[in-house]
């Protein structure tokens, strides 16, 4: 059947954007789930032989032969996701409270805060994060002025820890947990706080019938968007962790970088991509069920 001038029209508009997604997107997905399905070769690259084993790797189970039962990567794996959860609560826990705050602002100010939140994003992450390290060692900042005040007989030791990398990756994302939380409180409608309250409804109860579930929205997009990037950073574990805070991103790294495993390297990203896949579709289910009962 022939195609009409209006539909010819539109495929000759997609097609350079979906022939660059195809190959500059796409292909590189396909080519890694092959190699996680491969052999890794003995100084590196793949051996073109089936190799189930990079999955049972992950997991703790190895081949039988080289490699004995150790659940190391398990365990990075479930720290990661652990970190990522706590992320996504600690940046909902500021960003929200500054929302509603920031929306009841007059609106010459409301762009200057949002501005100012947003201005670390013109500086490099890199410098941002070697500022924390200034701040966090025992010698930096933070110990000084605690020990200046007398707050503190000896300097605490935050850096190179999980705390450190908490403070580090909540300070990176916390706009992507502002933005879409100020958009959804920026859309909210007034008049039905208003009607609760002279409906005999108190802050409390205003909060958890009105405000929070008009606004469940925005919070699911903030969510997604933190726990992500969360799960697999490896700039701010390897800046503030060290050695000591091993997250799956940077074992991602050390596999493709330093052990040249790709087939497993290709394998932990295929896990991570499936894991974030399958958490997320059952939080957009779980907040849609909430949305409908309520």
């Amino acid at each position: 059947m022939a195609l009409n001038s209006r539909t010819r029209s539109l495929l000759l508009l997609l097609s350079p954007a979906s022939i660059f997604l195809g190959i500059f997107f796409l292909g590189p997905l396909i080519i890694m789930v092959i190699f996680s399905f491969l052999e890794p070769g003995l100084y590196g690259g793949v051996e073109w032989n089936f190799y189930h084993w990079n999955y049972g790797r992950i997991l703790g189970w190895a081949d039988g032969e080289w490699e004995e039962f150790d659940p190391v990567y398990a365990a990075i794996f479930l720290r990661s996701v652990r970190i990522a959860f706590i992320n996504v609560i600690v940046t909902l826990l500021i960003c929200y409270p500054t929302a509603l705050w920031v929306n009841g602002l007059p609106s010459r100010w409301r762009t200057l805060v949002v501005f100012i939140i947003t201005l670390p994003f013109f500086v490099s992450l890199v410098v941002r994060l070697f500022c924390w390290v200034l701040i966090l060692r025992p010698s930096g900042f933070m110990n000084s002025i605690l020990l200046g005040l007398g707050i503190i007989s000896e300097p605490i030791d935050i850096i190179f820890t999980e705390t450190a990398v908490l403070i580090g990756m909540a300070y990176v994302l916390l706009p992507f947990m502002f933005l879409p939380i100020y958009a959804s409180v920026e859309k909210l409608d007034h008049s039905l706080v208003e009607a609760s309250s002279d409906l005999g409804g108190g802050p409390i109860q205003t909060f958890f019938r009105i405000t929070l579930p008009l606004t469940l929205p925005g919070v699911a997009a903030g969510a997604i968007l933190v726990f992500i990037p969360s799960l697999g950073n490896f700039i701010v574990p390897d800046l503030l962790g060290g050695a000591k805070v091993l997250m799956i991103g940077n074992l991602v790294e050390q596999q493709f970088l330093s052990a040249r495993n790709w087939p497993f390297g290709s394998a932990l990203s295929v896990t991570i991509m499936l894991v974030m896949l399958t958490l997320i579709i059952l939080y957009l289910r779980r907040l849609k069920r909430m949305e409908i009962n309520q």
